[in-house]
């Protein structure tokens, strides 16, 4: 029987790749961009969905693909039974902003969590969604301050069918088209375009203008 002499376990020991140590990468780790998004999800079940979403995250391991979802809300101030009453309310009810690295691990998991649609800007043609601008972002995120008291009118001066400019709040120099006179609850809902496609908008009288 041949066995090896030390001499040459030494020299195939010398020959053996040299195997670099866990904290001596070759490259640092480089940084997932993330990117804001809208996706639509079903109307009265957001808070649910954020949370369902925010779980999966955590099990599946995507939070370096994951940063954020925001429910855009407003404060509005209500006349009931001659009582101011403040509340939040939901500024798009069926839409979620998502701050996420889009790839096909984040869209097979947003269309595997129930009560989700797609994400606005579609997928078609394997082409990704479009990304919110930094105009859309800044005016979905900011904080909102106290509440307005709203003036009371008993009917605006304008009908469904007319093109009217939002005069104050969030969307403060968009234009629409009436779409509804809310007359029992004081509003008008107007159909904006936004994250480039309509969106109904429920606002108070005293905030839009005819143009």
């Amino acid at each position: 029987m041949i066995t090896d002499t030390p001499e040459t376990n030494a020299s195939n020991l010398e020959e053996s790749p040299q195997v670099p140590a866990h904290n001596e990468l070759p490259f640092e780790p480089q940084t997932v961009e993330k990117k804001w998004y809208v996706v639509k999800v079903q109307s009265g079940r957001e808070e649910t969905i954020k949370e369902a979403i925010e779980r999966r995250v955590k099990i599946e391991g995507l939070e370096e693909f994951f940063g954020q979802i925001h429910i855009p809300m407003e404060k509005v101030t209500e006349m009931r039974k001659s009582k101011r009453v403040t509340k939040e309310r939901k500024l798009f009810p069926g839409y979620l902003m998502v701050e996420v690295a889009f790839n096909d691990r984040i869209l097979y998991l947003f269309r595997e969590t129930s009560g989700v649609g797609d994400f606005v800007g579609g997928t078609l043609g394997n082409k990704p969604p479009i990304p919110m601008t930094d105009r859309e972002i800044e005016r979905m995120l900011r904080v909102k301050g106290d509440a307005v008291a709203p003036t009371i009118v008993s009917r605006p001066n304008f009908d469904p069918g007319d093109r009217v400019k939002v005069k104050d709040g969030t969307f403060s120099g968009m234009e629409g088209e009436v779409k509804e006179i809310l007359e029992a609850l004081g509003r008008v809902k107007v159909e904006l375009t936004i994250f480039g496609r309509p969106v109904p908008v429920e606002l108070e009288y005293w905030q839009v203008e005819t143009v």
